[in-house]
């Protein structure tokens, strides 16, 4: 029986969906996480406490507990457990994508540069410190810039512009600036953010603040296999809400895609020459791309499927799940198809309208009645602080529909979103703090 070591964060929505796939694949499944009361969700699993934020203490317990229980396949479910994986697997000298190319999916910025190199389609940008002075970093532009703009940012990075962490998802902490006092507002915001969430929450990207051009357009989400560096779409997600910030909390998925065949194909392309030029060759990669009348552009590509309880808007042949084929693929196990069931399908993630502490939720009955709607999920609980964007990384929970078309299913999403309601109240003073949910 094949041995899977799933390494999981301290918060996830990730274990169930990969536990089950593990379940029905009979693999003997170990979990490494740090957080010992996980060990009550396992079931018949086996549990490894792993410091994961301390990788070298990491490996030597894997390496150490692995002398006398084989390890098959590592597998991590986000961006900082997939470079766990990667770097245990070089240790147990199991097949893997290089630490580096995974790495550079997790950092913002060493993405950027990669892909800058190898000439893909992205935003110009520049990194810089916490303690930079962001009233310093604009200055007016020696030449008018795209739009007639004569204001920039160290360089050639002209307004509107995008200020963000490097090594956060979820949208945590990205913030449009469309002027000077703008862009010195957002700054100061994200650098708080990132002082607030300390060294341990963002690994390398402690301290830093990347900048860049905000690219207009139409964002896309991709999902996708690889496999010996040849990337197979999964599914192609339109997100029919507008992402042009301030904030840019996403909101639907959709997918099949409604976008010409052409452009298709072209983010197909955009995609796998991306992931290339990171260096990824094998397993899931979840890509976020913007189409814009100048084309294609990539704005992240991870080594990770797609993060939330999204994924159960997928399923594909015999029923299998997106975990169960990552699973099975990571094995080198037979994947009788990777087309998609028929049907079109989306998931709306539920965003947090205001601050405060979570009371009720309303309607949830009149919401799982409209048409299409297949399952509707509150992860959020009575009691829970609710932090919006751009500090909170969390949702109050997951909508998943299916039906004939893609305009019937964000249509679902939309009228059941409308059925709920939520009784928020404010947060008292001493407990109002920021907390971060892992994808």
């Amino acid at each position: 029986m094949p041995r899977l070591l799933l390494l999981l964060p301290t918060t996830t929505y990730r274990a169930e969906a990969f536990l089950e796939a593990a379940r029905k694949l009979k693999l003997d499944v170990v979990v490494g996480s740090k957080r010992a009361a996980m060990r009550e969700d396992l079931g018949d699993a086996a549990f490894l406490p792993l410091n994961m934020h301390d990788l070298e203490e990491a490996v030597r317990s894997v390496v150490e507990f692995a002398r006398t229980t084989p390890i098959d396949v590592v597998v991590g479910v986000d961006d900082h457990t997939t470079v766990v994986a990667a770097t245990i697997s070089t240790a147990l000298g199991l097949p893997h994508n290089p630490v580096t190319a995974v790495a550079a999916a997790r950092n913002k910025h060493r993405m950027r540069e990669l892909l800058h190199a190898q000439g893909l389609p992205v935003p110009r940008f520049a990194l810089f410190s916490v303690d930079d002075d962001p009233k310093e970093l604009v200055a007016p532009s020696p030449t008018p810039l795209p739009g007639g703009e004569r204001v920039r940012v160290r360089g050639e990075i002209g307004f509107p512009c995008v200020v963000k962490p490097i090594s956060l998802s979820a949208s945590c902490g990205v913030i449009r600036a469309n002027d000077r006092d703008e862009f010195v507002a957002a700054f100061h915001r994200v650098a708080a953010l990132l002082e607030r969430l300390g060294e341990e929450a963002l690994g390398e990207g402690a301290g830093k603040i990347l900048v860049e051009d905000f690219v207009p357009g139409r964002e896309v989400a991709l999902e996708g296999l690889l496999t010996n560096g040849e990337l197979r779409v999964l599914a192609l997600f339109d997100k029919p809400d507008a992402l042009d910030g301030p904030f840019f909390e996403e909101t639907i998925y959709v997918t099949p895609s409604r976008l010409p065949a052409a452009v298709q194909r072209e983010v197909a392309s955009c995609a796998a020459r991306a992931a290339r030029a990171l260096g990824l060759g094998e397993g899931p990669v979840h890509g976020e791309l913007r189409v814009s009348d100048r084309g294609v552009w990539v704005i992240e590509i991870a080594a990770r499927s797609i993060g939330g309880r999204c994924s159960q808007a997928l399923r594909f042949a015999t029923g299998m799940s997106l975990e169960e084929v990552i699973l099975r693929h990571a094995l080198r196990m037979d994947i009788p198809s990777l087309d998609r069931e028929g049907s079109a399908a989306g998931v709306m993630m539920l965003p947090i309208p205001r601050a405060g502490m979570l009371e009720e939720v309303r309607g949830l009955e009149k919401a799982l009645a409209v048409p299409g709607i297949e399952d509707l999920e509150i992860t959020a609980q009575p009691g829970d602080e609710l932090v919006p964007l751009p500090e909170g990384t969390r949702y109050l929970g997951f909508l998943i529909a299916r039906g004939e078309t893609p305009a019937t299913i964000e249509a679902a999403l939309r009228a059941a979103h409308r059925q709920l309601e939520f009784i928020i109240t404010p947060a008292p003073a001493a407990t109002q703090r920021s907390r971060v949910m892992i994808f």
